[in-house]
C-alpha cells in the first residue's frame, strides 16, 4: 500500500478499501485524490458549482472508485455528498475531531491524499446519518428552531421597550405575548393611552388585580420607544405567521413518511389549549404512528422532545446495536480516559446534539414529577449535583427510549416497581446474612 507525498518511514499497513478516494471539502474548491494507480494525475482541483461536481462524480466512476471519504465541513459538504449518491457511490462522511487525532501532514493540497489514505486502510469512521426523508424533515425542524429563537428576540425588544417607557405589565403578566399580553400591546400601539380601558382588555383568568394592572400601564409613552415596540410587535406576530407556514410544511412531509408495522390507534386528541411554540397540527398522532408507540408517555417526553428525536434519528434505531451504543452517540455516557491504570478523567464528551440536548431538558423537567423517574433525578442531584443528575437521568430516558422504539412496546410504570421491589429484597437478605455473621438477628417492626 502506498502512503501520500512527504510521509516516510515505518510500516506500510494492510489495504481495506482498494477502491477508496479522499475529499477535501472548502467553500469555494475541493480537491480529490484517487489511488495512484488509478489515473495519471490522482489529485485533482475541482470548483464547487454543480456542474463541476458532477464531472468529479464521473471522474470517480471512471476510476472505479466505490467508496470516498471526506470531512463533515459545516455544510460545505451536502452537495458534493448528495451528488456522490446519486452517482452510486457510498459516502464515508467522517467527523473532523477523529481525522486531527491521527498524525499526518495536513494541507489543502495533501490532505485529500491523507484522507485518501487514512480510509484505505480502515482508520476513518462515518458519522451517522439518517436517511433522505429524515434529513429533509430535519432540515425544516431546523429552520423552525431558528423561527422560535428570533421571534423570542422580538419579545426581549417590546419587554426593553416597555422598560424604558416604564410600563411593568411585562411584570404583571406571566405571558407577555399571551391572550392578554398581545390585546393589550396592540392596544398601546394603536395609540390608546388610557390605563383603565388598557387594563379591561385582560383575560377573566389573569391573576393580578385590577388596580395592579392599571398601575403597571401607568408609564411615559415616549415617541422614539414606542417606535421600537411597534416594530418589534409586528417582526414578532411576522415570526409567528412564518411559524406556522413552517408547521404546515413539517406536516405535508410527515404524511408523507411511511407507518410503521401495525401501528397502534392515534391516543384521544387533547382538549387542552395549544401551548406557545407547540405545533399548529396533532403532532403527537402522527409521532404514535411513525413510532409505533406513543413516546409521550414517559414521564419528561413532550411531543416537541419526540419530534427532536424523529428529525434528528428517524424512527428507525437498528443502526444502533445496542441502548449502551445509542446512549454513546448522544454523549450521555461517561469517558473512559485513563492512563497508566488510572482513570484521569470520566466526563462526558462535549456535543452539540439536538437530541442529546432534547434528553437533558426532558431530564430538568422531571425535578417535581412523581414518578419513578422524578425519583430518580431527585436520587441522583442529591447524591451527585444537577449537572451530573441531568446526564444521568438523560442517559436512562435514552435507553428507555431506545426500549420502547426497538419492540414497539408501550411505556410501562409498574417495571421500576418491580425492579425496585427486587432490590429492596436483595438488600433486606443482605443485611440478614451481615447481622447473623455478627451474631444478631433483625427482627422486623411491628406496624
Amino acid at each position: 500500500m502506498s502512503k501520500p507525498a512527504g510521509q516516510k518511514g515505518g510500516l506500510s499497513l494492510e489495504c481495506i478499501e482498494p477502491d477508496a478516494a479522499g475529499i477535501d471539502v472548502g467553500a469555494n474548491e475541493i480537491y480529490v485524490a484517487v489511488p495512484p494507480d488509478r489515473d495519471p494525475e490522482p489529485v485533482r482541483r475541482f470548483k464547487t458549482f454543480t456542474g463541476e461536481l458532477r464531472q468529479m462524480a464521473a471522474w470517480l466512476v471512471q476510476c472505479r472508485i466505490r467508496t470516498v471519504a471526506m470531512e463533515s465541513t459545516g455544510v460545505y459538504w451536502i452537495p458534493p455528498y448528495e451528488i456522490l449518491e446519486e452517482a452510486g457511490l457510498r459516502v464515508c462522511l467522517v467527523n473532523s475531531r477523529y481525522v486531527r487525532h491521527v498524525p499526518g501532514r495536513k494541507s489543502d493540497v495533501s490532505d485529500c491524499r491523507w484522507l485518501q489514505y487514512l480510509h484505505s486502510v480502515g482508520l476513518l469512521k462515518p458519522s451517522f446519518r439518517p436517511e433522505g426523508a429524515v434529513c429533509a424533515l430535519r432540515s425544516l425542524s431546523r429552520h423552525r428552531g431558528g423561527l422560535v429563537d428570533s421571534a423570542a428576540v422580538h419579545i426581549q425588544h417590546m419587554q426593553k421597550a416597555l422598560t424604558q417607557m416604564n410600563l411593568q405589565i411585562h411584570h404583571v403578566l406571566s405571558d407577555i405575548t399571551g391572550l392578554s399580553g398581545m390585546a393589550i400591546l396592540e392596544a398601546i400601539v394603536a395609540g390608546e393611552r388610557d390605563p383603565a380601558r388598557l387594563a379591561g382588555l385582560c383575560h377573566a383568568m389573569v391573576r393580578s388585580d385590577q388596580q395592579t394592572v392599571i398601575a403597571s400601564l401607568t408609564g411615559n409613552y415616549r415617541p422614539e420607544h414606542m417606535f421600537t415596540l411597534k416594530q418589534s410587535l409586528a417582526a414578532y406576530q411576522h415570526y409567528q405567521q412564518l411559524l406556522e407556514e413552517c408547521d404546515r410544511e413539517i406536516e405535508k412531509f410527515i404524511a408523507q413518511m411511511p407507518s410503521s408495522n401495525d401501528p397502534p390507534p392515534p391516543p384521544p386528541r387533547s382538549q387542552q389549549k395549544r401551548r406557545k411554540n407547540q405545533f399548529h397540527f396533532d403532532m403527537r398522532s402522527e409521532l404514535v404512528r411513525l413510532f409505533g408507540v406513543d413516546l409521550t408517555e414517559v414521564p419528561g417526553i413532550s411531543a416537541l422532545t419526540a419530534h427532536v428525536l424523529l428529525s434528528e434519528i428517524g424512527p428507525d434505531l437498528s443502526r444502533f446495536p445496542s441502548a449502551a451504543a445509542f446512549a454513546n452517540w448522544l454523549a450521555l455516557c461517561p469517558g473512559n480516559k485513563k492512563s497508566g491504570g488510572k482513570v484521569l478523567s470520566s466526563k462526558t464528551r462535549p456535543t452539540n446534539s439536538r437530541a442529546s440536548h432534547a434528553l437533558r431538558l426532558a431530564a430538568q423537567t422531571l425535578a417535581r414529577c412523581h414518578s419513578h423517574l422524578g425519583s430518580y433525578y431527585r436520587a441522583m442531584r442529591a447524591r451527585l449535583g444537577a449537572p451530573q443528575a441531568i446526564t444521568a437521568t438523560a442517559h436512562k430516558l435514552a435507553r428507555i427510549l431506545y426500549h420502547l422504539i426497538s419492540t414497539r412496546t408501550p411505556y410501562d410504570e409498574t417495571v421500576f416497581a418491580k425492579e425496585q421491589n427486587k432490590q429492596n429484597l436483595r438488600l433486606h437478605k443482605r443485611l440478614c446474612k451481615q447481622a447473623q455473621r455478627l451474631g444478631f438477628q433483625l427482627v422486623p417492626l411491628t406496624a
